[in-house]
């Protein structure tokens, strides 16, 4: 839709920045802040995707958003919402830890001589401290040169970050040491070093602190440096959905195939996709068979059969014959378009969790700031020297920095919702993860959900000295000429056991009773009993009782005949999954009591559950009233996911606490659930919450260690018991550890 209808139809516009210029989390929040006090304006700034997703008034221009986050003292590009794949690959950034890599190296060959020289007393000859500050200097003034300039632009801004705890930190240790050498007696040639990795209090008196400038900045640019390669390695997953589309397609005109960017390709024109290549787009198979491979969007191994009417879907590949397929869908309407964007708005999400981690670092910084003040005094008033209270403070600065904190929640995010992506379980938002872990019950809808939704041919029943295989030719040829759907079932059931199907001459359908032709020279009826009745043909006692069964059992049952007699029963009936029951014994495995809700009579919905092994049944529920029977259960203090494909389960999707859709529904039903399920198999279900609820668990792990990590290290530093450069290389320990943490999540396995 474009701004000129959003701004007519009142709705809000939906906006996409690329935020450049983020060193940490407290960036982040600052620039959210920002933004948000524009009336009307809701964002959400991710420091892990360096995205900003905002909602604003219709018309409003984007040049003010972006003009506000650069008077931030940041970068901002608009980002085209498009899905060709041209736009796709531009919409991934490049590698951008060439500049940090680059610094690094620099800093590391500078550094360990600087850190080494103050280390070991032998290689201290004379004037080896001048050396040490030559060496230093392009790592301080040079390499840390990123966290400088971000230190400056927030001061100018009024504001501090954690990259001005690194810049106070280092510059003070490294402004200490120039000024020591050059006004103060550390420039003696006879100057020796001591310097002991060890946790005790350090008085620093006659001692310079280059060693720990040059250190802490090559260790915290260490971190960023992994950091930056571990963020890109956990969009990978959302990188390859992006490439998985065709870049150009064989479209017919007039006749002949022509060869155009994906991008020409426009909704109702008819391509050609020949075997092994990508299908270009969704669209309709009008020409053609072949089997066509789901794995890459769907994760099943098995290739689906395709040929005229059926759908396909871009992005798979055409594993069998030619097909000739006319778009439905195309560019960011079209299925992976969708899975992508649904998984982009989930890693620019925030769970409850998050949010509490942007607030506790948006007051982080300015905290440290005064603990390390009050840090300095409290060491000079209690009688400490200043070498001893300066050791303390710049230790207080260093190892304060909370980038794991701020780290914690958007790497895990974007790691679970790639690898979910990977395995067609799309997570629709952070909060999602929360109610994963409270669910006690899971409403499954039967038909579509629990069963296929299609009608099959089940049971074969011929009369006294009639064969079965007779009795499925006739029938199956009198039905083949029929589009019911229930002749469907039965001409695809009968060919299936006997192969091919004879022709059928003089066909009729006979509204609402049944279908009537020559098959071999025979008259074959195919109906109602009442039809075959009405010809004259005499229905046995035995056929009788098996109809009725059928019947009562919520089936529908078929009887055939020729000759002006009834020859047989053909039984139908919507099948149940052939995963549904492990599915179930799965969702239990996770503690959750299943129920069974459908529309269908009692006996088909005990039937169904009796085979999948669901105690609970709650049946004859007309689609209005589903969402109230999940408000029933809620009212008995359960938390209840529903799962459900149609249009009728899109109400209780959405009053559920955990709405899970079949990706194989409508898109009503997608639109309203949390999670969708690309495959349409059950199993998916209790897949999708293993995942969601694992996703959350790396969360809370990363936020416990980045508190506890901090909470533990502050009164030691506090308190002179740490040296700076060993708090700088355990800070950037304390991030690396955390994106680790998250990227085992990439070793997910569906148990499907």
């Amino acid at each position: 839709m474009s701004s000129a209808l959003y701004e007519r139809a009142g709705i809000p516009s939906r906006v996409e920045l690329a935020i450049g210029g983020m060193t940490c989390a407290s960036c982040a929040a600052r620039i959210e802040r920002r933004l948000n006090k524009l009336d009307g304006v809701t964002a959400t700034v991710n420091y892990a995707t360096e995205t900003a997703q905002i909602e604003c008034p219709a018309g409003m221009d984007p040049d003010q958003l972006v003009a506000q986050v650069q008077a931030a003292g940041y970068t901002a590009t608009p980002r085209r919402q498009t899905a060709d794949s041209d736009a796709a690959e531009g919409a991934v950034p490049g590698d951008e830890t060439a500049d940090l890599r680059l610094r690094l190296l620099v800093s590391v060959v500078a550094a360990a001589p600087v850190i080494a020289m103050a280390m070991i007393p032998a290689l201290q000859f004379p004037y080896w401290q001048w050396v040490s500050l030559m060496l230093a200097s392009p790592v301080v003034l040079w390499g840390g040169l990123p966290f400088h300039r971000a230190t400056w632009a927030n001061l100018r801004h009024g504001s501090a970050t954690m990259d001005t705890l690194i810049t106070m930190g280092t510059l003070s240790a490294f402004l200490w040491s120039f000024y020591a050498l050059v006004f103060g007696s550390a420039g003696r040639p006879d100057l020796t070093h001591g310097f002991e990795i060890t946790v005790r209090r350090m008085s620093g008196d006659g001692n310079i602190y280059l060693e720990v400038a040059a250190g802490v900045i090559t260790f915290i640019l260490a971190g960023r440096y992994f950091e930056a390669r571990a963020k890109r390695r956990a969009g990978a997953a959302l990188r390859a959905l992006l490439e998985l589309g065709a870049r150009d397609v064989a479209v017919l005109r007039d006749g002949r195939e022509q060869r155009v960017p994906i991008g020409q390709l426009a909704v109702g024109e008819v391509f050609v996709v020949r075997p092994g290549e990508k299908i270009a787009t969704d669209g309709m198979v009008v020409d053609g068979g072949s089997a066509v491979d789901m794995s890459m969007l769907t994760g099943e191994s098995v290739p689906v059969e395709v040929g005229p009417g059926d759908q396909v879907v871009g992005a798979t590949v055409n594993a069998g014959g030619r097909l000739v397929v006319r778009a439905t869908r195309v560019g960011a309407d079209t299925q992976l378009a969708q899975i992508t964007k649904l998984v982009t708005q989930a890693q620019n999400g925030k769970a409850a969790v998050q949010r509490l981690a942007d607030r506790i670092s948006a007051v982080f910084v300015p905290t440290v700031l005064i603990l390390a003040l009050h840090t300095l005094v409290g060491w000079l008033v209690f009688g400490g020297t200043p070498a001893e209270a300066f050791t303390a403070a710049v230790a207080v600065l260093i190892i304060a920095c909370p980038c794991a904190l701020g780290l914690a929640t958007p790497t895990a995010l974007l790691v679970g919702t790639g690898r979910g992506a990977q395995l067609g379980i799309l997570i629709k938002g952070p909060e999602v993860l929360e109610s994963t872990r409270r669910v006690d019950t899971v409403v499954l809808d039967k038909t579509g959900t629990v069963t296929t939704g299609r009608m099959a041919l089940i049971e074969v029943h011929a009369a006294n000295g009639v064969e079965v295989a007779d009795v499925l030719r006739f029938a199956g040829a009198v039905e083949y000429a029929s589009e019911h759907p229930i002749a469907r079932a039965i001409a695809e059931g009968a060919a299936a056991r006997v192969g091919a199907l004879p022709p059928v001459t003089g066909f009729g359908n006979i509204e609402g009773l049944g279908v009537r032709g020559i098959v071999d020279g025979r008259a074959v009826i195919a109906g109602r009993v009442t039809l075959l009745e009405r010809s004259g043909a005499r229905m046995p006692r035995t056929l009788d009782r098996i109809r009725q069964a059928a019947e009562q059992a919520g089936r529908t049952a078929v009887v055939v005949g020729w000759d002006g007699a009834v020859r047989g029963v053909l039984v139908v009936a919507d099948t149940v999954k052939p995963t549904s029951a492990e599915a179930v014994r799965m969702l239990r495995d996770l503690g959750l009591t299943p129920v069974l809700l459908t529309g269908d009579n009692a006996a088909v919905a005990h039937s169904v559950a009796a085979q999948v092994g669901i105690d609970q049944v709650i049946p004859e529920v007309l689609p209005a009233d589903k969402a109230n029977v999940v408000r029933q259960l809620q009212a008995q203090d359960r938390v209840v996911a529903m799962v459900g494909d149609g249009v009728n389960d899109a109400a209780a999707l959405a009053q559920a606490d955990l709405g899970l859709a079949m990706g194989t529904g409508t898109d009503v039903a997608i639109e309203a659930a949390d999670l969708t399920l690309v495959r349409g198999d059950l199993r998916a279900a209790a897949d999708a919450i293993r995942l969601a609820r694992r996703t959350l668990g790396t969360i809370k792990g990363n936020l416990f260690w980045a508190f506890a990590y901090n909470v533990a290290a502050l009164p030691l530093a506090a308190l002179g018991l740490l040296n700076p450069m060993i708090a700088g290389a355990a800070m950037a320990f304390s991030s690396f550890f955390v994106v680790s943490n998250s990227l085992r999540l990439r070793s997910f396995r569906a148990a499907a």
